[in-house]
């Protein structure tokens, strides 16, 4: 009966479809894995634990943060794409312990940026740093 082998042919080409995403899919969580690792060793940092502090300092009043669940200020550059900056604040390589330091006290680096002093300590940079270079 064709209809049935037809059917054969649909059933079997949706299982060899889901069995294609899966691995995709799986390969996708090892790389984002290896993503968060390579993160964390460059900065020191948690990037689980950064969220809380960007919340509690308030960076997004100034920037929009990619997967902040908050609206993102315009009074300062976008932080996504940060490893891809040569320059952070346009002042300073753009390094781990850069980006930390900046974090933590920006007019260090540049006296005049709008940047404020927030109060943020180092631990708490080091996660920060670590899920911007995540993103």
């Amino acid at each position: 009966m064709p209809w049935r082998r037809g059917k054969v042919l649909v059933l079997l080409s949706t299982i060899a479809l889901i069995g294609a995403i899966t691995i995709a899919g799986a390969g996708a969580v090892k790389e984002r894995e290896r993503q968060k690792e390579r993160a964390i060793k460059m900065t020191g940092g948690n990037p689980d634990k950064a969220m809380q502090a960007i919340v509690r300092y308030g960076c997004a009043a100034c920037h929009n943060i990619p997967g902040a669940q908050m609206p993102g200020g315009l009074a300062a550059p976008p932080l996504s794409d940060v490893t891809k900056r040569i320059y952070i604040g346009g002042r300073v390589n753009n390094t781990p312990d850069n980006l930390v330091r900046w974090i933590v006290n920006p007019k260090q680096f540049d006296p005049k940026t709008g940047m404020p002093i927030t109060g943020i300590g180092d631990a708490e940079a080091r996660d920060v740093a670590a899920y911007l270079y995540l993103r």
